[in-house]
């Protein structure tokens, strides 16, 4: 897949956003074998979900992911299915998380988003600007 841009039969799109979430009580439970089984399945979840991982890290208390998904996907229901998948998963497999989690949530409640891209706020209101000074037949109706 591209960086630069993912293509559909009507779309061409790429939207890119820097997502975080913590674990629980911000214990530090993802070292060692959790650690890694945590990467192999965040990568098998953005596989399936046609998310293309940028940049990520899992921390000892956190994951830090910047990625880029289709418009058709959200970022809440990427999240939901990223932590719900491996919340699951790893207390499946590492029964000795029981000792800190006795409940069923791994993942602390929420997560942070922002959206990135390649292109300012400032580049969208100047090329916005420059249509709406160029309107010599009246044809554009402004949104303000």
């Amino acid at each position: 897949m591209s960086l630069n841009t993912r293509k559909g039969p009507h779309t061409v799109s790429r939207i890119t956003c820097h997502i975080v979430w913590v674990t629980k009580y911000r214990y530090k439970v993802l070292k060692g074998d959790i650690q890694v089984r945590c990467r192999e399945l965040l990568i098998q979840i953005c596989e399936a979900e046609s998310v293309e991982i940028l940049k990520g890290v899992v921390s000892s208390d956190h994951v830090h992911m910047h990625i880029e998904y289709a418009p058709k996907s959200s970022v809440s229901s990427l999240v939901k299915s990223m932590k719900g998948r491996t919340s699951r998963k790893l207390q499946l497999e590492f029964p000795s998380l029981k000792e800190k989690y006795w409940g069923s949530h791994f993942w602390a409640s929420g997560y942070g988003a922002w959206s990135t891209g390649n292109i300012t706020d400032e580049m969208v209101n100047e090329y916005l600007e420059h249509h709406r000074r160029d309107n010599s037949d009246n044809s554009n109706f402004i949104l303000e």
